[in-house]
Order: structure tokens, then sequence, then C-alpha cells
């Protein structure tokens, strides 16, 4: 199951109580306060792990404190530190003060963290206020209560490339055919009910890693339909591949279903409809999808990748334009290339 929000409560430890204590040992008289200071309490921290990729394990348990810190002792003995509580997360996961709203962190990178609940410092033992005048204090601190507060995690997933279209249009079985992804497939509209990730190994060195979208229709950013609400998982990618019918299961234009899209994206996102965009003809297999491509490329005025994930017919080329268009985005600007 893919979930891509939560909300939890984090609470750092509290701090140890500092101690009362004095010298006592034979032929020491007046041996003065030797009371420790107690252990600072434990931090809650998030920290991106690369082996998740959803929010489930934080659903069923929402609340995370850290280890309190111990009370300081007699001899001059330090209460031991609270334990640290690492709760893991997805790489991509924002997150947000619940009261607030404020964003702590955006998790981008594995390993990336942040401290979301400091614990309370240690209170000091009666060593501590022992002056020239008061040379036997009878008082200690207590510890400090740890930070306390609910936060708001959201993922947004991170990928190279996002396959976008129409119900059917035949993401998941493009992403079965070029990746080691294993999405559902059905001859059904809105097969793709949650984002799916898959990698493509595209020669010996580069890697892809490809996002299916469930599919869009006209209206969903006003919540037709399966809403946009998993548009979010596409604004961190680079390029977007954009499949269309080349002969539409419902009879209609493939041009009109390329409109679609585009609409519902620029009414989401302006910067998300300005992404670079590879446009596919998808189930190239078909009877008429020859003159469905060559009335798409004509009416988008751009060049169209034409493939088939039953035959394999243009995969290859595919993954190429990907790999051109990423590459494109990655080459350093020509500093002469006014002049």
């Amino acid at each position: 199951m893919f979930v891509d929000e939560a909300r939890i409560f984090v609470k750092g430890g509290d701090g140890g109580a500092g101690c009362v204590s004095f010298r006592r040992e034979k032929f020491v008289p007046r041996g003065g306060p030797d009371g420790g200071d107690g252990g600072r309490g434990g931090n809650v921290i998030l920290r991106a792990d690369p082996n998740l990729h959803t929010l489930l394990d934080l659903v069923s348990r929402r609340h995370f404190p850290a280890g309190n810190g111990r009370p300081g002792e007699g001899g001059n003995r330090h209460g031991a530190n609270g334990a640290d509580r690492v709760v893991l997360v997805p790489p991509g996961t924002i997150v947000r003060d619940g009261d607030t709203g404020r964003v702590l962190r955006d998790l981008t990178e594995a390993g990336d963290e942040v401290v979301a609940a400091a614990g309370g410092q240690g209170g000091r033992g009666n060593k501590r206020f022992a002056t020239a005048v008061h040379r036997a204090p009878r008082i200690a601190d207590r510890g400090r209560p740890g930070e306390e507060r609910w936060l708001d995690l959201e993922l947004k997933l991170i990928a190279d490339v996002g396959l976008i279209g129409l119900p059917n249009a035949g993401k998941s079985t493009l992403l079965s055919r070029i990746s080691d992804a294993h999405p559902r497939i059905a001859d059904y509209p809105f097969t793709t009910t949650e984002p799916q990730l898959g990698i493509v190994q595209a020669g010996e060195m580069a890697r892809i890693v490809v996002a299916d979208l469930p599919g869009l229709i006209e209206g969903a950013h006003d919540g037709v339909g399966l809403g946009d609400e998993f548009l979010r998982h596409i604004e961190r990618t680079r390029v977007l591949v954009h499949l269309v019918e080349a002969v539409p299961s419902d009879g209609g234009d493939p041009l009109a279903g390329y409109e679609t899209i585009r609409g519902e994206l620029l009414q989401y996102s302006t910067a998300l409809a300005e992404r670079p965009e590879i446009v596919v003809a998808s189930k190239m297999d078909l009877p008429g999808a020859d003159e469905g491509a060559a009335a798409l490329e004509c009416g988008t005025g751009r060049d169209v990748v034409r493939v088939s994930a039953v035959t394999g017919l243009g995969l290859t080329d595919l993954v190429a334009a990907m790999l051109k268009r990423m590459a494109a985005l990655e080459a350093p600007a020509d500093p002469w290339a006014d002049f």
C-alpha cells in the first residue's frame, strides 16, 4: 500500500535531574558537595532511508518518544544521556511543523536528517552551586523537558522521468517493459491507483528512475476521477513522458487527449507544464495507429516517439530519447552562445 501523507507526534527525552549529595569518606571531614549532573534527553531524528518508498509504517504507529536522561549520582557521576530515536522516512519527504506549517527540512537525499524534537538539558547537581560563601548547597536542578510537537509529513517521489497520460494510455505496461517494475496491468481504466517506481538500466553506467502516475482525466484539478493529488510526485521529475493512445479506445482524437492532459498540468502548476516533455504515441501495434501518430505529430508540431509495449517497437528509441533529454539538462550552458 502506498501512503504519501502522515501525521506523527514526536517528543524529545526529558533531561535527568541533578543530584544532591555530599562526599563522605573516612578521614575527610567536610568533604563538600559531589552531586553529579543529570543526563541529556535523547533527540528525535528523522532520516531519509533509500530502502523506503512509502510512509505506510508511520500510519499505524504515530507516537515517537526519545529516551529520557538518567539522574546524576553522588561522587560527581554524570547521569547517562537518553537514547536518540531515529525515525526512517523515504527520500523526498517534506517535514512540516503540524501547528505552523513551517517546513523544517526537505529530506531529498539518502542520509539527510533533521532533529525534529530536541531532548531536554540535564539538571545541574549541587556541586555546581557551591561557592566560597555557600559551601554546602542542598539544591539541584530538575532536568528540562524535551521538545514535543506534531509533524505533517508529505512524500514527493524523486524520479528522473514521470509518465503521464489519460487512463489506459499504456503507462503501466510500458513501465513493465523498460524497467524492473511489476505494476498492476489490466484492460480497464484507472488500473494504476498509486504511483509506481521503476529503474531503467540504460547501458552499463546509466540508470533512469521512472515514475508511473495514475491516469488523469478532464477536470482532475477539481477532483474528478482520482483527482490530481498524485501530480505532486512528478514535481521533482526532470522530464515528462506523455503517453497518448495512437488509436484511442473511446474512438476519440489523439490530439484532443493530448491537449486534455496539457490543460490539467497547466491548471495544477505552470512550472510543471513547462517541464521538458517527450510525446509518445502508444499502442502502435493496433490498426490505424500510423495515421493517429501522424495526426498527433502534425497537431502538436513536435516529434513523436512511436512505441508498442506489446511488440517492443520503439522502446529502445524511447529510452535513448530520455537519456538525451536528461543529458541536455545536465550540460553546462555555453557562455559564447550569444556571441
